[in-house]
């Protein structure tokens, strides 16, 4: 695999949604794994890739999710939107997650975003230029494109799919 850094959204991309237990103010206690993530992120780290998750929420919802699954260690850089201000498609996510990695410009060739919704995830990495992925294991979410900037270019059904697609890259 060349040098990529992958950019990773959390909901329904690495943790199912569905299994989230939430306090009284809202904030995520916990919550368990999609099938193949725990073995993607735990490759990743393993191969060295560099990784990021750029995600919205709140911060606090995240670091519970997984430090309590030990997988804290596996980003380089996590981005919340409770911490920038802004939501995914906004470029502001992907300049923080690149500013915390310290990458340029020059850098987003090999940049890949993987996320589970076309009108955030996909539409942001399309329009900010870097190599989107959809993962469209859950439905809960617009997965089908309604747009040229909406299409991503990689499709992919379960998270350990990702691996076959970074070493097409």
């Amino acid at each position: 695999m060349r040098e990529l850094i992958v950019f990773t959204d959390s909901g329904d991309t690495l943790v199912d949604e569905t299994t989230q237990v939430f306090d009284e103010r809202g904030i995520v206690l916990r919550a368990e794994l999609i099938p193949g993530a725990r073995e993607l992120l735990e490759t990743l780290r393993r191969e060295g890739v560099r990784v990021a998750m750029v995600a919205d929420g709140e911060a606090e919802s995240f670091r519970n999710v997984y430090s309590r699954l030990g997988l804290l260690d596996c980003f380089e850089a996590r981005i919340y939107s409770s911490d920038i201000g802004a939501e995914k498609p906004s470029p502001l996510m992907f300049e923080a997650a690149m500013r915390a990695m310290g990458l340029t410009g020059e850098d987003k060739p090999r940049i890949v975003m993987v996320g589970n919704h076309v009108k955030k995830d996909i539409l942001g990495a399309n329009r900010f230029g870097l190599t989107s992925v959809l993962i469209d294991w859950s439905k809960r979410y617009p997965t089908v494109p309604e747009t040229a900037e909406e299409t991503p270019d990689f499709v992919m059904h379960q998270p350990t799919e990702l691996l076959s697609i970074l070493r097409q890259l």
